[in-house]
């Protein structure tokens, strides 16, 4: 029991000398802290002036009036203006084939004609049956004529009536035999099977000999492909927007709109308005719009898929600085820090377009040739003196400057 009390106020003593030495440790370097601040202080003289206000040196350039034009992207389907499968109208055999698979054909061009003797031989007997009842109708006519003439003496009420209406009866049988050739007729002429459509032709689905029908399917596809036509969706906001400018004669004559290839390369021909559909999708919220463009080289195919680019084809001009020189505001928006006659900046709030080629164009707030900070805007403040290094426009930053185009 001794021996831990012992060892207990052995431990206390050693604790108080280790705090005593801290204590004097940080008492001293306060002195020599004092002491260095009290030197410092005294080799001041009374009276001394404040430092001056430092002076930033930035970077300018003076603002220039540019063309916006930023594009809109959109995906886009082209697809045909008219496509057609080609059904036969009548049954038979493959006589003849007439074009080649993939060729371009012309309205009215004949592509197939089928074995038409069969319905030759009917037109024939449409031909000779008509021929009987035109006779039948003649003699009819004759003895109604006679018997209405009669002496009514000689003849009873109910032969003049069979006799009118056996001129009756003929001249019907007349106007059916006619009616049948007609159909006898249409049936030939459908042994031949004329293109309805001018286009590009595909694979045939019969060859010479093939029993064909209308119920077997397609002999070929039609489809054409100039003019071609190329849809893509608008979102419900912009088809507004679109409207309401269509409506005050804002829309169309100044849209420009182009094409983007699969390969990434332009197309060179510009598409011009079609229609817009008639309802908006309800699960994506959009409509389709659908132009039309030339396709004498066949660029364009149907069911293919390119980037639809949409600007303007006489662009708006509006003061543009460079992206650097725009600044958030405390109390929000944007603005920038306009270079003031005696050296100062005025920190101005402008109204902006989105940026477009790292240039921003300021609807608002800004003109041509005043000079804004565009490096350096970090350390400024409003009403702050500046050095300015040379001040630049974009023409001077880029001898061969030009607002590039798609």
């Amino acid at each position: 029991m001794n021996t831990n009390t012992e060892n207990k106020e052995e431990k206390s003593r050693a604790g108080a000398v280790a705090a005593t030495i801290i204590l004097a440790a940080v008492c001293a370097a306060g002195g020599w802290i004092a002491g260095d601040i009290y030197e410092r202080v005294a080799e001041k003289p009374h009276g001394a002036a404040v430092q001056p206000e430092a002076i930033e040196t930035v970077a300018t350039m003076v603002v220039t009036n540019l063309p916006y034009n930023l594009p809109e992207e959109f995906v886009a389907h082209a697809e045909a203006l008219q496509e057609v499968d080609l059904l036969p109208q009548v049954d038979g055999y493959i006589k003849e084939i007439l074009f080649k698979e993939g060729d371009l054909v012309k309205e009215g061009q004949l592509l197939y004609r089928l074995d038409d003797e069969r319905y030759q031989a009917v037109v024939n007997q449409r031909k000779a049956d008509l021929e009987a009842a035109e006779a039948e109708a003649r003699r009819a006519e004759r003895y109604w004529e006679r018997m209405r003439k009669a002496d009514a003496r000689g003849i009873t009420q109910l032969e003049r009536d069979n006799a009118e209406a056996g001129a009756d009866t003929a001249k019907a049988a007349v106007l059916q035999a006619k009616a049948n050739l007609v159909v006898a007729e249409y049936d030939c002429k459908k042994a031949q099977v004329y293109a309805p459509i001018s286009g590009q032709i595909g694979k045939t689905a019969a060859h010479v000999g093939d029993y064909v029908a209308p119920s077997k399917g397609a002999l070929a596809r039609i489809v054409q492909v100039d003019p071609i036509r190329v849809s893509f969706p608008l979102t419900d906001r912009a088809y507004v927007n679109w409207r309401e400018d269509a409506s005050k004669g804002l829309s169309g004559a100044n849209h420009r709109m182009r094409l983007i290839l699969p390969n990434g390369s332009i197309y060179d021909k510009e598409g011009a308005f079609d229609f817009d559909d008639n309802e908006m999708s309800l699960t994506t919220a959009t409509i389709t719009m659908r132009l039309r463009f030339a396709n004498p080289d066949r660029l364009l195919v149907p069911n293919s898929y390119v980037t639809l680019i949409a600007d303007k084809k006489t662009p708006p001009v509006y003061p543009t600085v460079q992206q650097t020189a725009i600044v958030d505001l405390p109390q929000g928006g944007v603005g920038v820090y306009v270079v003031q006659a005696e050296g100062t900046v005025q920190l101005r709030a402008v109204k902006t377009l989105p940026v477009h080629e790292g240039l921003i164009p300021v609807t608002s707030g800004l003109k041509a040739g005043e000079t804004v900070v565009t490096s350096g805007t970090r350390k400024l403040r409003d009403g702050a003196k500046v050095r300015l290094e040379k001040a630049t426009s974009n023409e001077e930053n880029d001898p061969n400057y030009k607002p590039t185009e798609i």
